[in-house]
């Protein structure tokens, strides 16, 4: 390998390891003149990689025919690529197929979303469409021979032109697989894949998941008519109790390998077009756990990292805390660093705004939660674009003073190399969000655009129970909310964690609160039983499953032997159970008052204290009250100001929706 991953960013092979601060300018939408001016205004900044796409549909001239600056002068990637080198920035090259970068058709050729051979389809066999400014167009298939085909001919080209300039020849040091690939947006349970390829790889998944038992495949449907050669995925949500659950969980468990297998495919073409040796990369977008993305089967992805485009408020800080930690936990368990694949430094035009503090404050509150770098999307302006700390022409704006001294403070407190603490940890099941995903309640509009806009499963998911005692997904989000609530309160730092991931995440857990109603596989449970094995106290509620993770009956009973059932009939019982615990297992407490203040602790390999984050997503000045053991001062990382312990307190101000950066001083 010529670069490596590490838990602090990316080791170069040559005594460096390089933290991931990347940031984005697009060589094409710049006139040549100004390529070296930003790049170095970003060198100036401390970012230490400049991310860019390479839009295939920009390039290609016909089929198979390119300018790489042959003609257009601004096409020149490997011009760009050189003078960052010679600046000195590592690259993060994102060669697509789907770049999106606000592009006409995400950046793929016109020729190819018109190809039905490409196209999605829909049940009624349909191009799938996504209404996206400034034109709708038929998104491709994962499934598509014929795409992967076009796909495999384009990296061939960009090979062709810049796999000499991987590292240490030139700058390119990680490469992204694809973009976003939730379907392009139109991942809906039954939108789409209903084209003959992904029907083929259907039906190959089932005589896998089945072992070539018709007869498993039959029972577990509750039909004795399939076949693996016609069985048929269904359509559209058609369930009323549990035996019918199946077709459709297995359905969604199908999108979930339908992209781990496309991204497999892809990253395979990448290495044979010359990027061997270089560590892949994928981003998830907003929302992404209501997605088929399941990052447990992103094998084929070293670094899966997460979009953000967060609003400085309470709902937001929450969707930050939630997606973060489980990131962390994962990237962790792996000995990866967590990534913030595209953190907003504005926004797109059609987007809803987001000011400075908007963007900010979701930089420096995932920060906060665990992650260990980041890509400032966009670090230069550029068309189709609003907001970024760089302008067209290279020139600073007053806002890229923020985040030079953000990266400042990140260097001089050695932040990539430090750690939050997170003792507690809520599991949320892979089959809770499948059973999620097909009982949405709102028909084409993906179960995405809910969970950005702040919405839970209690708002999102049909009201039924199917024969059970209250329907699944609600009461198992309702259970895992109300220990959340009481962590939060009494200051204990806690994250979240995937149920296919936990086995990976899951060092340095004292206790683990696992959700369990609806179904549960048996894997989630021996890994469960694995925890308890190692030290660590296992909770499970709001019942005994009675289900598999395809809500099929179980062969056999749960082994709860071990793991203490908390039906938790009453939502207060969580506070009296966190209390509880906390003296028992002697659970760390960082309390702050107000309750809507938030406090994150990060410390180094000893333990120790060594910055802390005061969080005010509000929009109203306070006073926050934080007790920290050990802690007799904090000194503002990112602006000056000190505040020393006042009694059993330290009383630091935070403004409206801010985060402050604090170095912690030991008593």
């Amino acid at each position: 390998m010529r670069v490596r991953l590490s838990p602090h960013g990316l080791d170069l092979c040559d005594g460096e390891v390089l933290p991931l601060w990347a940031g984005a300018m697009h060589y094409w939408r710049h006139p040549p003149r100004d390529w070296r001016v930003g790049l170095e205004a970003m060198k100036k900044m401390g970012l230490r990689l400049v991310d860019t796409y390479v839009p295939w549909g920009v390039h290609e001239t016909a089929p198979g025919q390119y300018d790489f600056g042959e003609r257009d002068p601004r096409l020149n990637v490997a011009r760009f690529l050189e003078l960052a080198h010679e600046v000195g920035l590592r690259c993060l090259l994102r060669p697509g197929p789907h770049i999106n970068a606000e592009l006409t058709f995400f950046g793929l050729p016109e020729r190819i979303v018109w190809d039905p051979q490409c196209q999605a389809r829909t049940p009624g066999g349909h191009p799938v469409m996504l209404p996206i400014v400034p034109v709708a167009f038929p998104v491709p298939s994962y499934a598509s021979e014929a795409f992967f085909e076009e796909t495999s001919r384009w990296y061939q080209a960009v090979g062709e032109r810049l796999s000499r300039l991987c590292w240490p020849d030139g700058p390119i040091v990680l490469v992204q697989v694809d973009n976003e690939g939730a379907l392009y947006f139109r991942d809906g349970q039954y939108d789409q894949d209903y084209h003959p390829d992904a029907v083929r790889a259907f039906r190959d998944f089932l005589r896998a998941k089945y072992r070539r038992n018709a007869k498993a495949l039959r029972n577990s449907w509750d039909d004795e008519t399939l076949g693996f050669a016609t069985v048929e995925p269904p359509k559209s949500f058609d369930a009323r109790e549990t035996r019918e659950l199946s077709r459709h969980v297995d359905w969604a468990e199908f999108h979930e390998q339908l992209l781990s297998s496309a991204m497999e495919r892809m990253a395979a073409s990448l290495k044979e077009a010359g990027f061997s040796g270089l560590p892949t990369t994928h981003n998830l977008p907003l929302g992404e756990s209501a997605t088929p993305l399941n990052p447990a089967r992103l094998t084929a992805i070293d670094l899966v990292g997460l979009d953000y485009y967060h609003a400085a408020n309470p709902t937001e800080h929450w969707a930050i805390l939630r997606r973060t930690t489980e990131l962390a936990c994962r990237c962790e368990g792996r000995g990866r660093p967590a990534f913030g694949a595209e953190v907003g430094a504005g926004f797109p035009p059609f987007f809803s705004p987001l000011d400075e503090h908007d963007s900010m404050y979701a930089l420096i509150a995932a920060l906060a939660y665990g992650l260990r770098g980041f890509n400032l999307y966009m670090a230069v302006e550029r068309d189709r674009w609003i907001g970024a700390p760089i302008d067209p022409h290279g020139r600073p704006r007053p806002m890229a003073q923020r985040y030079t001294r953000l990266l400042a403070a990140l260097d001089q407190s050695g932040f990539h190399k430090l750690r939050r603490r997170a003792p507690v940890r809520l599991v949320v099941p892979r089959a809770l969000r499948r059973l999620a995903r097909v009982t949405h309640a709102f028909g084409p509009l993906t179960p995405a655009l809910f969970h950005v806009a702040g919405a839970g499963w209690r708002e999102t998911v049909l009201e039924r129970d199917f024969g059970l005692d209250a329907p699944p997904v609600m009461a198992a989000e309702a259970y895992l909310r109300a220990f959340e609530r009481a962590l939060h309160a009494r200051g204990v730092p806690f994250a979240y964690t995937g149920g296919e991931t936990v086995e990976h995440s899951i060092e340095g857990a004292q206790w683990i609160v696992c959700a369990s109603a609806g179904g549960l596989k048996p894997d989630l449970v021996q890994s469960l039983h694995a925890a308890r094995e190692s030290g660590a106290l296992v909770t499970m509620g709001p019942r005994v499953p009675e289900l598999d993770g395809a809500m099929r009956p179980l062969r056999r009973p749960v082994n709860v032997v071990g793991i203490e059932i908390e039906p938790l009939d009453d939502l207060a019982r969580a506070d009296a159970l966190v209390a509880r615990r906390i003296d028992e297992l002697r659970l760390p407490t960082w309390p702050v008052d107000p309750v809507d203040a938030y406090v994150a602790v990060h410390e180094d390999e000893t333990g120790t204290p060594r910055v802390v984050f005061v969080m005010n997503p509000t929009p109203n000045d306070a006073v926050a009250r934080v007790s920290l053991a050990g802690v007799s001062a904090l000194v503002d990382a990112l602006s000056e100001g000190r505040v020393a312990r006042a009694g059993g307190a330290l009383e630091v101000s935070a403004p409206a929706r801010t985060v402050r950066m604090m170095v912690a001083e030991a008593s």
